[in-house]
């Protein structure tokens, strides 16, 4: 051959000198090539262009392209400047999970910022993703699929709508991942993690796990579904936190030999009201946001400090009060207070919340202010449904 020729063309063909041999580890075309922003009529180009004149395609099933690493500010990393964020030194003091979740975090569409400033925010969104984990691990330590596990349809109502509500999530985190849209699955699993289970399911659970008998069907229903919700939670961090899911992975499954990459998204269960319990269980979480901001001005006021200090009456219309209604008694547990009412309100504009300061004294085990504190004198300082739950048939729950 005589002339010039393309300076990628050596590299354009490596799809036929190295995807097609007799390497069972390689196959032919590629499922993702994969390189900078500066290859787009490098490297890529010089393949797709060999590949459609040999075979008639391009030799790859994807591309995906990023930007290049600056700092802070937007500027070329150099020596001289002295902005350089080395990797290893970033592995070597935060850990190589604060790198990957950085990489994983960072919209790879454009440039990549690095900067002290920003790992410090890395390392904050991990902790949440850890400390949500550590809970789960926590509180599934005792409980047995062989021997705990509840068909779905005897699962309280709240732990039937956190799988429900889980099952939904990993749709779209699922989407992400096919699209390699990796920095919103970043952020989406810091959201789940502290919106979704640390602001609401578990904050509402905590009294359930805490206070209901060991092998009640309470806190047996709520087991059940967290252990559903962790054999999730694993496998979704798993390809961006690698080292943390593997090392929670053998803690929660107990076998050693066994891996998280072993196996692919948990088959959550789906109840068979799951369309209803997620709309019936967003107007209840809309109105407990609105019960929250009543219970600030009463803790802003000195009234109250813990929202168990407080009881709440809820004038409701339409589809909020029967979503409330249908609560019961539990409605006071999703909403964390000591007490909680539902009213028919007229109409919309007839609703309104009131918070009150209790006016009983304080359960010393369960902290919740009731007029059965010290009734049974062989219990004093606790309430009845405490004496209930530790020396008799355990408090009814069917919701929460």
């Amino acid at each position: 051959m005589h002339g010039p020729v393309d300076v990628w063309f050596d590299s354009g063909t490596t799809h036929y000198t190295v995807l097609r041999n007799d390497d069972a580890r390689f196959k032919w075309p590629a499922d993702l090539y994969l390189e900078g922003s500066d290859q787009h009529r490098g490297w890529f180009h010089s393949s797709l262009l060999t590949g459609c004149a040999m075979d008639g395609r391009a030799p790859y099933g994807a591309l995906l392209t990023h930007g290049f690493v600056v700092d802070g500010e937007g500027r070329k990393m150099s020596k001289s400047r002295g902005n350089v964020v080395a990797p290893q030194e970033v592995a070597d003091t935060l850990g190589a999970e604060i790198l990957r979740l950085w990489v994983g975090a960072t919209d790879y569409s454009g440039e990549l910022s690095i900067s002290n400033e920003i790992l410090k925010r890395v390392v904050e969104a991990y902790r949440r993703i850890r400390n949500t984990l550590r809970f789960l691990l926590a509180n599934v330590s005792d409980f047995d699929p062989a021997q705990h596990t509840l068909p779905v349809d005897e699962w309280l109502e709240i732990d039937r709508y956190a799988v429900a509500n889980a099952a939904a999530f990993q749709r779209v985190l699922t989407a992400h991942y096919e699209r390699y849209e990796f920095h919103h699955i970043v952020q989406k699993l810091q959201t789940y993690c502290s919106e979704e289970l640390g602001a609401f399911y578990l904050d509402v659970l905590k009294d359930r796990l805490y206070t209901t008998g060991k092998d009640s069907r309470p806190r047996r229903s709520a087991q059940n579904a967290l252990h559903h919700l962790t054999h999730a939670l694993l496998r979704w961090m798993a390809p961006i936190l690698s080292f943390t899911a593997e090392e929670a992975w053998k803690v929660f499954t107990g076998k050693q030999d066994d891996s998280v990459f072993f196996h692919t998204w948990h088959e959550l269960p789906r109840p068979a009201d799951e369309e209803a319990l997620l709309a019936r269980w967003a107007l209840v979480r809309e109105v407990r946001a609105e019960v929250q901001k009543q219970l600030e001005v009463l803790r802003s006021e000195g009234k109250i400090g813990s929202s168990l200090q407080a009881y709440i009456e809820i004038h409701a219309a339409g589809a909020r009060y029967d979503a409330l209604a249908a609560l019961e008694d539990d409605l006071r547990f999703v909403m964390i207070t000591s007490g909680a009412k539902v009213v028919r309100a007229e109409n919309e504009a007839a609703q309104k919340i009131v918070a009150m300061p209790a006016e009983y004294a304080k359960c010393e085990r369960c902290w919740h202010h009731r007029a059965d504190v010290d009734a049974d004198p062989a219990h004093p300082g606790i309430c009845g449904r405490c004496v209930s739950n530790l020396q008799g048939p355990g408090e009814p729950r069917s919701h929460a």
